[in-house]
C-alpha cells in the first residue's frame, strides 16, 4: 500500500517540525509535503511549476494565517475545484475567532481545530487527527486501517 499523502500548508517552521515529528511515530507510512504559503499550496494542488510531479494529497492540513493567499482562500479554491473538492481539509490554526470558524465551515472545511500552544498538547491533537482521519474515517481511495 502506498504512503498516505498529506499536504501541510503552514508557514510556521516550528509547527512544520512538530507536525512531521507527530507523524513519524505513527504505525502507518506518511508522506508530508509542505507548502509554506497559500499561493504555494494552490500551486502544489494544481501541480504547477516545481510541483508538476506532485501526488494529489489524501488530506490537507491548512493554516488560516498564511502569506500570499490565506487559508480561507486556499480552502475555497480546493472546495470549488471538481478534481480536488473530495479531499478532506482540516483547518489547523491558532485562530480562535468565531468568524474564522464559521468561514471555515461555510467554505466546506471538514474540520476546524485550534492549535494548542503547548508541545505535548499539539502532539496529542496530531495523534487524534491520525486516529480519527486514518483509523476511524475512510479517506477517498484508501482502505480503512486498524
Amino acid at each position: 500500500m502506498r504512503a498516505i499523502q498529506i499536504l501541510l500548508v503552514e508557514d510556521n517552521e516550528g509547527d512544520i517540525v512538530l507536525t512531521k515529528e507527530a507523524f513519524e511515530d505513527a504505525s502507518l507510512s506518511y508522506n508530508i509535503n509542505v507548502a509554506r504559503d497559500g499561493k504555494e499550496g494552490m500551486q502544489y494542488l494544481e501541480k504547477k511549476g516545481k510541483f508538476a510531479d506532485a501526488e494529489t494529497p489524501d488530506m490537507v492540513l491548512l493554516d488560516i494565517n498564511l502569506p500570499k493567499k490565506n487559508g480561507h482562500e486556499v480552502l475555497h479554491f480546493i472546495k470549488s475545484n471538481d478534481s480536488l473538492k473530495h479531499i478532506p481539509v482540516i483547518m489547523l490554526t491558532t485562530s480562535n475567532s468565531e468568524n474564522d470558524v464559521e468561514k471555515s465551515y461555510k467554505n466546506h472545511a471538514n474540520c476546524h481545530i485550534i492549535k494548542p500552544i503547548e508541545v505535548e498538547d499539539f502532539l496529542y491533537v496530531m495523534a487524534n487527527i491520525e486516529s480519527f482521519w486514518i483509523n476511524i474515517a475512510r479517506l477517498p481511495g484508501k482502505e480503512k486501517h486498524k
